[in-house]
């Protein structure tokens, strides 16, 4: 007889060594491994004795140390308190003035409940990765690519299996930290790691991939990467932490060291947000999570996969119309590339002064359109007036500003899909461009693991 504490979220994990020191039998990943996870120093001098990567931190207990922490890891800066669940009360923080302001305001803290502050790796890709472990062998689950870049809660980006365009370097690098940690914590049943690659990599700009996180427990994508496979993740488990084998049920994957075998597909996993139901919340994506849940899309190629994906989280994508652009100037470097995609599916472009400056210099036609507080008709008048099919609006800073909020809102407002950052923009011109080539195939999953199983 046995309690499992995997399948239950951050909650249980928390509860692992005193009901260990109460006398209950935990079994799979042992409390104590769970701790050293959960532990930051711990973690760390973990990670340096492995030799994998990870983003300068700092652990504070004052408002001091938060402003000596921030300047010495190096803005931007992720903050959060540790021991937290679903992103809450967690920021990223450009300045000191922000750290200051979070340190006073948004928390309560103390030695035994410190602050984490990490180096946040702005437009980098994140990549979640599931295995199953028996403590001696380890079959990877999936690679899984985010769409979002990192800082998005994990839970509020779509993502795809397989990766779509990480060089197989940096999968294979993933692959290696992945059984290295899951032996260094001697795990048994489930484990999840967050990665984050910045951008340049694998075409001149470098080859690192850091870890952000290691969960020794069932991840919310546990199922996704089960339907998508065709292997029961949290089954083959919950077997493992009794004492059976991984070599009992995945023995060809152990031997050729490989992932879970996805076949011909792409499987794309959307969030689903309240938006509709909660219409004075700002759209903005950000490390708090907002959706309350899933969906999946499947295709043979990665646009019609994330354009089914959207269509079942109750994201209509245009086909044709106007899209409105508005973007941060961190963002300005890469919106003509976006707006090109559009432009050349036939859409009409609108856009404010600054970013529609970008547009025509890169050779486009964009109508300009005031912000809220410059005159009219500005784009909530063009919303309202359902002149608009697509909004892809990235924002500004720590605080979103009143033209950003009053923009989402009114295309929450008028059902519009709303886009927050560039990366889902360019999936979701992907996603068009298989709907406008009328790409929109039924694929039976039951039919798909059944040709996979008869391949192996």
């Amino acid at each position: 007889m046995g309690v499992i504490v995997q399948f239950g979220g951050q909650t249980p994990l928390n509860l692992a060594l005193p009901l260990k020191a109460a006398g209950v039998n935990i079994i799979g990943t042992s409390p104590e491994s769970i701790d050293l996870a959960e532990d930051r120093k711990r973690f760390n001098k973990l990670l340096e004795e492995l030799q994998i990567p990870q983003s300068p931190g700092a652990m504070v207990a004052s408002l001091d140390e938060a402003v000596a922490g921030a300047a010495r890891v190096g803005y931007p800066v992720l903050v959060r308190p540790s021991y937290v669940l679903g992103g809450r009360a967690m920021v990223i923080a450009y300045d000191e003035e922000s750290v200051v302001h979070y340190m006073k305001e948004a928390v309560e803290y103390s030695h035994d409940r410190p602050i984490l502050i990490d180096h946040f790796l702005e437009d980098a890709i994140e990549v979640d990765v599931d295995a199953l472990s028996d403590g001696e062998d380890v079959v990877i689950g999936g690679i899984m690519q985010h769409i979002e870049e990192a800082g998005i809660h994990s839970g509020d980006s779509s993502c795809v299996l397989p990766a779509v365009d990480i060089p197989k370097k940096l999968l294979d690098q993933m692959r290696e930290y992945t059984f290295k940690l899951a032996r260094a914590l001697k795990v048994v049943g489930l484990m999840n790691i967050q990665f984050a690659i910045p951008r340049g990599n694998g075409n001149g700009g470098g080859d690192k991939v850091y870890v952000l996180e290691v969960n020794p427990r069932a991840s919310r994508t546990v199922p996704y990467v089960s339907k998508a496979t065709g292997v029961p993740m949290a089954k083959i488990a919950a077997r493992l932490m009794t004492g059976r084998k991984l070599r009992e049920f995945l023995p060809e994957f152990i031997e050729r060291r490989a992932d879970l075998d996805t076949g011909h597909c792409y499987y794309v996993k959307s969030p689903v947000f309240p938006w509709n139901k909660f219409p004075g919340v700002d759209t903005v994506l950000g490390p708090e999570m907002k959706s309350t849940g899933e969906v999946m899309g499947v295709a043979d190629n990665f646009g019609e996969a994330f354009a089914k994906a959207q269509i079942a989280a109750g994201q209509k994508l245009p086909i044709k119309g106007t899209v409105f652009i508005s973007v941060t100037d961190h963002d300005k470097p890469q919106v003509a590339d976006v707006a090109r995609k559009f432009a050349d599916m036939g859409f009409h472009l609108v856009a404010t002064a600054g970013t529609a400056d970008v547009i025509e210099r890169a050779g486009m036609a964009v109508e300009r359109v005031y912000k809220v507080k410059e005159g009219r008709p500005n784009v909530v008048d063009l919303i309202k007036g359902e002149r608009m099919q697509l909004v892809i609006n990235t924002p500004h800073g720590l605080e979103p500003w009143f033209d950003e909020q009053a923009i989402r809102r009114a295309a929450v407002n008028a059902r519009i899909p709303t886009i927050t950052t560039l990366a889902a923009a360019r999936a979701a011109a992907e996603g068009i461009a298989a709907l406008q080539r009328g790409e929109v195939n039924v694929f039976a999953l039951q039919k798909l693991h059944a040709e996979r199983g008869a391949r192996r």
